[in-house]
């Protein structure tokens, strides 16, 4: 048993703290894990994104390098300042004295990688006699992630724990990897902070077009599938089927869709709105919310749209089959235009099946088990601080 005074140190790794799933995830768990319990340390690669500052009070925050906003503004000193953070960078990850002293050297019981990206500052931690945790958030087959799976691979195994954030990624992993030595398993979906949600769904916004509007909240990577809804929504306008569409985020493709909008000459019906520290409102405020990515894990955004009650159009990727029954709490597509095309005219022009998607949301949130989910957490760690 934990005597009275002792508790369990636990540190996560993270890169950065831009707005994202598992951006939100760590926060949700650094808010609702026991701080009688745990003494709870998060380690930042770079103090950087909108997200930086919301940890909770008695969570202690460090961090390797400044954030882009403490840069200067000069695009000379901008520029030396990038490269002087990549070096430094670089060298607290071969040396770990460095990151040791900015965790002012303390042994911590528990360590925990939030995603793939932080498996190895875990697992070459300077610390041999901690246990580790890993967070796996992706599907392993998808194209994109070839290039890591290598890494990922070799990282798995030496875990004490790997913790899966669907039965999907789950399955999908020991489908492909089937002779992996895997360390110890759970499957843990994402926490939904409910009454928060529907609190700063509240927020007063200005900048929402009129109706109907089609409401999307993602980072803009390829495999959002961004590109494939504006070839959709270019369709239904040029066949006279008025409505808009509104995505809230920002990303690397910010460039490349930006264009392809012009090309379609669709900019006052296809928004890029940016990133928003607060997208709830824009949720709550459309018709209608549409996913159109390529692949998801347990896609947090979309339990997000289902407490706020919005009829979703959505690809059945990840465990989004799990998440909506098709045509009563929402309608599942396959990751193809001609499908979010027709999906959108159904839901430009089929009342009744709205209608009964709306009626179903009512009791939707009897789905979400929070504490289920943060005592699942706590155990994990509990008994391997045991072991």
């Amino acid at each position: 048993m934990m005597s009275e005074n002792k508790k369990i140190k636990v540190l996560f790794r993270h890169r950065s703290m831009e707005m994202g799933g598992v951006e939100k995830v760590i926060l949700s768990m650094l808010n609702n894990l026991n701080p009688d319990k745990f003494d709870l340390t998060v380690c930042l690669n770079i103090n950087q994104g909108e997200l930086r500052d919301e940890f909770p009070g008695h969570v202690k925050k460090v961090f390797i390098a400044e954030g882009k906003e403490s840069f200067s503004q000069n695009p000379v000193l901008h520029k030396i300042q990038l490269i002087r953070r990549r070096l430094k960078l670089s060298r607290a990850l071969k040396d770990h004295t460095i990151s040791d002293h900015i965790l002012g050297n303390t042994k911590f019981d528990i360590e925990i990688a939030p995603t793939y990206s932080a498996f190895s500052s875990v697992i070459n931690s300077s610390n041999k006699n901690s246990k580790k945790i890993g967070w796996f958030h992706s599907e392993i087959n998808i194209p994109g992630m070839q290039p890591l799976v290598p890494d990922i691979l070799k990282n798995f195994p030496r875990f004490d724990h790997m913790i899966y954030c669907s039965q999907k990624i789950k399955d999908l992993m020991h489908q492909h990897y089937p002779d992996l030595m895997y360390p110890e398993e759970s499957v843990v979906i994402n926490a939904i902070s409910i009454d928060e949600i529907k609190e700063k769904a509240e927020a007063k916004i200005e900048d929402l077009p009129k109706g109907p509007v089609f409401v999307s909240v993602g980072r803009l990577h390829r495999r959002k599938g961004y590109h494939k809804l504006i070839d959709a929504h270019k369709k239904l306008i040029d066949e006279g089927f008025l409505h808009r569409i509104v995505i809230v985020g920002n990303g690397e493709e910010m460039k490349n869709l930006t264009e392809q909008i012009q090309a379609n000459n669709v900019q006052d019906t296809f928004i890029l709105a940016g990133n928003r520290m607060n997208p709830y409102p824009y949720i709550k405020n459309a018709d209608y919310f549409i996913l159109s990515s390529e692949s998801e894990a347990w896609p947090l955004v979309i339990a997000e749209a289902l407490i706020l009650q919005k009829p979703i159009i959505a690809t059945d990727t990840g465990d989004v089959g799990v998440m909506i029954k098709d045509r009563k709490t929402g309608y599942l597509i396959s990751y193809d235009t001609q499908e979010m095309y027709e999906a959108m005219k159904i839901f430009l022009t089929d009342t009744e099946l709205i209608n009964t998607i709306r009626k179903n949301l009512e009791s939707i949130e009897d789905q979400f088990d929070n504490q289920k989910i943060f005592n699942t957490v706590e155990k994990i760690i509990e008994d391997l601080y045991r072991k």
